[in-house]
C-alpha cells in the first residue's frame, strides 16, 4: 500500500506550455527521496543511452579549456563533471540543484575535481551574476520547472553575450517506431520504479514527459526568452532532443 504522506508529497506532472504545475518544494523533496537510485534508474530507463546523450549536450555547449559553465538542475553532477573535463582545471563549472541530497551526492562524488562546485539553488533565480559564464546547460530538468520561459531567461542572464544555452530533454515523437519505444517508457519504467520503492516518483516522471511541450514549442519559448539562433536536434528516434540557443552578442 502506498504511504499516504509520500503520496501527498509526490508532485503532479501536469504542465502547460508555460511550465510544470507541480510545486517546486514537492519536486525538490521528490528528487531528494530518489537521490540514492537516481543514476542507476537513469541508466536503465534510457536503455543505457544517457552517457551518449550527455556527451552530445556537453559538446553542444561549445566550451573549451579555461571557460566557465553553469549546469542547472545538475542532479548528481554527471553533466557538470563532463563539462569540467572540457574546461580543465583552469576553468570553472558550477552545478545548481534544488534538492540538497542530490547536491550532497555530487559533492562527495567529485570532491577531487578542482574548479567544480555544487550549490543548492533555484533555477528561477540562479545564484550567479549577470554574464558570469560562457555557457549554461540543463539536462532532464527543464520539464520540472514551474516557468520554462523564466528558466531560459535566467540561463540567458548568466551567460555572456554570445554565450550558448543548451537544453537536453526527453521528448515524445509520434512516428511508429518511437511510439513502440514509448511503451517501454510509459509502462515498464513505472513498474521498475515500483520495484525500486519509488513508484510515485517514476509515475511523476512519465506524467511530466507526457505533458511537456514538443520541440517546436520549446524552441519558441527559448526565442521568447531572448535567445537567438535557436535550433534543436533529435536523438535516438526522437526520444530526446537537444535545444541550443545563444544570448545575443553585444
Amino acid at each position: 500500500m502506498t504511504d499516504p504522506q509520500r503520496q501527498a508529497s509526490t508532485p503532479s506532472g501536469r504542465a502547460t506550455d508555460q511550465g510544470n504545475a507541480a510545486p517546486p518544494t514537492d519536486v525538490g523533496a521528490m528528487f531528494d527521496r530518489i537521490s540514492g537510485v537516481y543514476d542507476v534508474m537513469n541508466a536503465i530507463i534510457s536503455g543505457f543511452q544517457e552517457p551518449r546523450w550527455r556527451r552530445r549536450a556537453v559538446l553542444a555547449a561549445g566550451v573549451g579549456v579555461g571557460d566557465s559553465v553553469i549546469d542547472v538542475a545538475t542532479g548528481t553532477g554527471k553533466v557538470a563533471a563532463s563539462l569540467r573535463d572540457q574546461v580543465g582545471s583552469s576553468g570553472r563549472v558550477l552545478g545548481v540543484d534544488l534538492a540538497p541530497r542530490m547536491i550532497q551526492r555530487a559533492r562527495r562524488t567529485y570532491a577531487d575535481r578542482a574548479g567544480l562546485e555544487f550549490v543548492v539553488g533555484n533555477a528561477m533565480e540562479l545564484p550567479a551574476d549577470d554574464s558570469a559564464f560562457d555557457a549554461a546547460t540543463i539536462a532532464f530538468g527543464m520539464r520540472n520547472l514551474p516557468d520554462y520561459g523564466l528558466g531560459f531567461a535566467e540561463m540567458r542572464r548568466v551567460v555572456r553575450p554570445g554565450g550558448r544555452v543548451v537544453c537536453l530533454e526527453i521528448a515524445r515523437p509520434n512516428h511508429l517506431i518511437a511510439r513502440l519505444a514509448r511503451i517501454w517508457f510509459e509502462r515498464i519504467v513505472p513498474w521498475i520504479g515500483r520495484l525500486a520503492g519509488q513508484g510515485d516518483a517514476y509515475g511523476y516522471l512519465v506524467e511530466s514527459v507526457r505533458n511537456y511541450p514538443g520541440p517546436e514549442r520549446m524552441a519558441e519559448v527559448m526565442r521568447e526568452a531572448g535567445l537567438v539562433d535557436v535550433n534543436w536536434t533529435p536523438m535516438t528516434l526522437g526520444m530526446v532532443t537537444i535545444h541550443v540557443g545563444r544570448r545575443p552578442p553585444g
